[in-house]
């Protein structure tokens, strides 16, 4: 009886805590199997027992696995390493930018909720048995999104639109601080280039994961931290939005030709075809500026920042200039993208007189 309020009215899960007990695969057990399984499976199993309340899924966040890993931690739960030769479980990876976007929305205001939440890392963990660093390294997951996307539209933005205005806004490359600003680029870039290698993977996957880094920030973490904010401050409720499990198939061919798909919503477009445009007419202005007025010593980080952003950024340019398949950027976003890039530009004229 004890067991049973411990775990849960289950038979089979209960004869499967001794260390000996070996699973009844016979036939006609299979049908009983298969009703165990289910009851296992169900939301209300853990109703009621100590199980669920010491170890069950916390729902109090769209990311419920880190809110309830984060707070079994702070029991006093200490977690294992566990890689068995066969897989215990198989899922199903976004082969789309769509569902990619998506997910990655969802996963930000999961993240950014708990870290505004009453369990914000750096001060509930401490308050229960969690130490500090263990708090601040959950906490830089929680804020991680903020983190990025926030230097990122910086990143994207603030170079370019001082260059079109013919503001400096680096060392010139005489100067001895330019040496500074390019070991903290390189060596950046560098060690993320070393970690996919050494891991073995190729260089194709380092500029993969420069690409969907950018992308992602400027749109999934951004929206994502917006969503946390509002459900907050109460002027939305929280909701939750499954990717797609279906492959289609012009889609998964796509993905395997390693050739992005742009059907997803404007909203995800237009801000990454915005900030590429302005990069665009910012590099074409700079190289302008290194040609006929010799300013390269003046303006070459500013010139080097839209090119690095383009050459990242191709196939997105790729998708709206060239492509003519169903997988490419529509005109019409192409032609609403330009539109707010040139809002950027005159905003950017006004602040910067």
């Amino acid at each position: 009886m004890k067991l049973r309020q411990s775990f849960g009215p289950s038979n089979e899960f209960i004869k499967s805590l001794h260390q000996n007990k070996k699973p009844d695969m016979l036939i006609h057990r299979k049908k009983a199997l298969l009703n165990e399984a289910q009851l296992l499976a169900s939301c209300a199993f853990e109703n009621g027992t100590e199980w669920g309340e010491e170890v069950g899924f916390m729902y109090g966040s769209v990311l419920e696995d880190y809110l309830t890993g984060f707070r079994l931690h702070c029991k006093g739960w200490i977690s294992v390493y566990f890689n068995p030769p066969r897989p215990q479980f198989l899922g199903s990876g976004t082969t789309n930018l769509d569902d990619f976007l998506v997910q990655g929305t969802r996963w930000t205001s999961g993240l950014v909720d708990v870290a505004i939440s009453k369990f914000c890392p750096l001060i509930y963990g401490p308050l229960k048995t969690y130490t500090f660093v263990q708090s601040m390294c959950y906490a830089e997951l929680a804020l991680f999104p903020i983190f990025y996307f926030l230097p990122l539209w910086c990143f994207a933005t603030i170079p370019q639109l001082c260059l079109l205005n013919g503001i400096p806004l680096y060392p010139e490359v005489s100067n001895s601080y330019f040496i500074v600003f390019s070991f903290v680029f390189l060596s950046s870039i560098l060690k993320h280039l070393y970690e996919v290698l050494s891991t073995g993977f190729t260089f194709q996957h380092w500029i993969n994961e420069q690409r969907i880094w950018m992308m992602k920030s400027v749109t999934s973490h951004l929206y994502g931290s917006v969503d946390a904010f509002m459900k907050k401050i109460g002027m939305r409720e929280a909701s939750f939005f499954p990717t797609n499990k279906v492959d289609d198939v012009e889609q998964l061919k796509r993905y395997n030709m390693g050739v992005f798909d742009f059907q997803t919503s404007i909203l995800f477009l237009a801000p990454m075809a915005a900030l590429v445009i302005l990069n665009m007419a910012s590099f074409a202005v700079g190289i302008s500026k290194v040609i006929f007025l010799g300013e390269l010593d003046k303006f070459f980080i500013q010139v080097f920042i839209p090119f690095y952003v383009i050459l990242m950024n191709y196939p997105i340019i790729e998708g709206m200039l060239i492509r003519k398949d169903r997988g490419r950027i529509p005109p019409s976003v192409t032609l609403l993208s330009a539109v707010v890039s040139l809002i950027f530009y005159f905003l950017g004229s006004i602040i910067f007189m």
